[in-house]
């Protein structure tokens, strides 16, 4: 049984930094692709980042590409977001996703001065 539990979130002011972590279990970790997505209130989900299984490839949204890095690490089967640079436009719940759909339950991240 997949599951995802999600730590890291908080409050931040514009220009802080943040790391989130997705500690994983249940599923071969290093056999699979892993994405982070958000969602703010009263929107939809917005895919954020996604990184291959040997952590060599990433992929990012326009909106956060080059402010946010996603890596992983295949023996501690963790995901991580580290993510700088942070504008108010970026608060949400940020979750990370397995491929075939299972999701954590969130951590939330806020911006704001």
């Amino acid at each position: 049984q997949v599951q995802l539990v999600e730590s890291g979130g908080g409050m931040v002011q514009p220009g802080g930094s943040l790391r989130l972590s997705c500690a994983a279990s249940g599923f071969t970790f290093r056999q699979y692709d892993m994405n982070w997505v958000r969602q703010a209130p009263g929107k939809e989900p917005e895919w954020v980042s996604r990184v291959n299984s040997g952590g060599g490839v990433t992929w990012y949204a326009d909106s956060v590409k080059g402010r946010f890095t996603i890596s992983r690490d295949n023996v501690k089967n963790i995901v991580y977001l580290q993510m700088n640079s942070l504008r108010p436009e970026d608060t949400a719940l940020y979750y990370c996703q397995h491929p075939e759909g299972e999701r954590g339950p969130g951590t939330q991240v806020t911006v704001s001065s």
